[in-house]
């Protein structure tokens, strides 16, 4: 299969299709937002650890918020690749007392615990909290995990996890974690419209190109090779996109 797979963009903001990709993993904010192209875009549902209170304010996510998504999560669940986007996110202007910090954990525990019932990966955010967060999935006992925009990761945990992902502009921060993980432990995402290669720019699915060419540059390995072997990854990370291949 030609292609790349991009494995996390928000679905409402697609403009563009062409054949560069082979599927897109979608990050869903509701039901409302579930593609209308079956068979190409999947979606994952979860409760992200930031929420939104109005357009000035956010806070971190309660189990109030996870008990109001639930329903929809579990009307949704054989469509869904993934539970996600979830996670940590202890940014100061979020999080104020151990309390709120626990909240999260405990609405990231539960979700963990909804993916090994459901048997689907967990597509996981991680900002300002990289230790507590890997320290946390260990301690749930999971392994596929799609580590979004992944934050920088302990070193004695990249043998923990089967799958990592980087946007489309790796800085130098990432790229020794690129170095130090095989490339069959490389997945490629745009997280479109936010977080492109050029500030204030909005980001497309077509930079996944962009992702790969830092990819095979810091691995000393050809493009066509970084493509085939992510796209792999994805499909092992995500069975259920198998079921759109075409013979």
């Amino acid at each position: 299969m030609q292609g790349f797979v991009d494995c996390h963009y928000f679905p409402k903001f697609l403009d563009l299709m062409c054949n560069l990709w082979s599927f897109f993993v979608c990050v869903c904010s509701h039901a409302s937002c579930f593609p209308r192209f079956p068979g190409f875009i999947f979606p994952c549902l979860g409760v992200h650890p930031v929420q939104k209170v109005s357009p000035e304010r956010q806070r971190g996510a309660s189990l109030q918020d996870l008990d109001a998504a639930l329903p929809i999560i579990q009307k949704y669940k054989d469509q869904l690749v993934a539970i996600g986007e979830v996670g940590l996110d202890f940014t100061p202007r979020y999080v104020s007392s151990d309390a709120d910090k626990e909240g999260q954990r405990q609405v990231l525990i539960r979700q963990a615990q909804l993916a090994k019932e459901l048997d689907l990966p967990l597509n996981v955010h991680s900002r300002s909290a990289g230790r507590p967060t890997i320290h946390l999935l260990k301690e749930q006992g999971l392994s596929s995990i799609l580590l979004h925009n992944s934050a920088p990761v302990p070193s004695d945990s990249t043998d923990v996890f089967t799958w990592f992902v980087f946007v489309d502009f790796i800085p130098p921060s990432k790229q020794k974690l690129v170095k130090q993980l095989p490339l069959e432990n490389i997945c490629l995402e745009t997280d479109s419209p936010v977080l492109g290669p050029e500030k204030q720019v909005r980001n497309e699915p077509t930079n996944i190109s962009i992702s790969a060419e830092y990819v095979s540059k810091i691995k000393g390995v050809s493009l066509q090779m970084v493509m085939e072997v992510t796209t792999q990854n994805a499909l092992r990370l995500f069975p259920k996109l198998k079921s759109a291949l075409r013979p």
